[in-house]
């Protein structure tokens, strides 16, 4: 059986990337502004202000992006994971394809992802269906996994029939539970997305992961709920989480990063600025750290603040509400997203 298209369209770069793993956490999301420390070198022409847009060259480089109607996303949940935890993000994840809740939603904020066309290509998919869900509680590949350990995870709930191999219309979630160590994980990424090897998992399938930073790095994976100490010296105040909880709604801001960036740039050959497709600066990198108008440089932006000070912009299924980061906009050429009001 000949392969799936997705797979012939990746053999150009498959070599090269297998060859520069290492260089994928440029890929990741690091949720507080300008890599932590001021010593990123795009602060001085920075691309995560609202009006860069003269800065910025995100441009569509021929592959393809996720346009299965629906989506069908598949949750691997790594570790043990308390289940008050699991329903804040289980229900953003509903919520991406939910009409029902009071703008603005979190369906409206994906329709931000979903605006990236081509002439030739269909648009990013407006549909998101959870489609399975799997645990591994037991953490059956220990408590430390290399970024390579992640596909390993994958494969093995795939063989064991947990979960299937949906390698035409599918993409995959892994989520590390509090305890759980991966590569590099809040030292230089939060999380990441990229695609599955064949010789690991069978197939070529997008794929991202994502992992739980409470009791472990709040300070760099649940910004603004939590920040680093460098930002709190200069007399910042964290925001209040929406779901009362930093490390949960950190997650949730990141698991918005990474499933954007994964629609928009699956093979790491759509929609991303710059030459090297090693090295992409996509969609929500440009606008990480704003999550409304006037963010950027350490500032947040205008939110909407609740009854109890906990701050949100977007509304999700259950009466929830979560605060998500904008995302670029290649017509607009600035970040865009959802302004709440209280």
């Amino acid at each position: 059986m000949a392969p799936p298209a997705a797979e012939l369209i990746l053999i150009p770069f498959l070599l090269l990337l297998l060859c520069r793993w290492d260089l994928l956490e440029v890929m990741a999301a690091t949720p507080y502004p300008h890599g932590g420390g001021g010593d990123d070198p795009l602060v001085g022409a920075s691309k995560r202000y609202e009006g860069s847009s003269d800065l910025v060259d995100l441009r569509y480089h021929m592959g393809p992006v996720l346009s299965s109607a629906p989506l069908r996303l598949y949750v691997l949940w790594y570790g043990r994971w308390d289940p008050a935890h699991q329903a804040p993000i289980r229900d953003f994840l509903l919520s991406i394809s939910d009409p029902a809740p009071p703008r603005p939603s979190v369906a409206e904020w994906w329709a931000t992802a979903a605006l990236y066309t081509d002439q030739t290509l269909a648009n990013v998919t407006r549909r998101v269906e959870l489609a399975g869900e799997a645990d591994d509680a037991a953490a059956s590949h220990g408590g430390s996994l290399s970024r390579l350990d992640i596909q390993r995870v994958l494969a093995a709930a795939v063989a064991a029939g947990h979960l299937p191999a949906d390698h035409r219309g599918g993409a995959y979630l892994v989520l590390t539970a509090p305890g759980v160590a991966v590569q590099d994980f809040c030292r230089a990424v939060c999380g990441f997305h990229y695609f599955t090897f064949p010789s690991l998992v069978g197939h070529t399938m997008p794929y991202a992961w994502v992992g739980h930073s409470g009791g472990r790095c709040t300070d760099v994976c649940a910004y603004p709920f939590s920040l680093p100490s460098y930002m709190s010296r200069s007399g910042m105040a964290a925001l209040r989480p929406p779901n009362g909880e930093a490390g949960v709604d950190g997650m949730v801001s990141v698991i918005a990063h990474e499933l954007a960036e994964l629609a928009t740039n699956p093979l790491v050959n759509a929609w991303y600025a710059g030459e090297d497709p090693t090295a992409p600066t996509e969609i929500a990198d440009l606008c990480e750290g704003v999550y409304g108008t006037g963010g950027g440089g350490g500032y947040a932006g205008k939110v909407a603040v609740d009854a109890q000070g906990r701050s949100w912009n977007v509304n999700g299924r259950n009466g929830r509400r979560f605060l998500v980061q904008w995302l670029w906009s290649p017509v607009a050429k600035s970040c865009v997203g959802p302004n709440a009001s209280d």
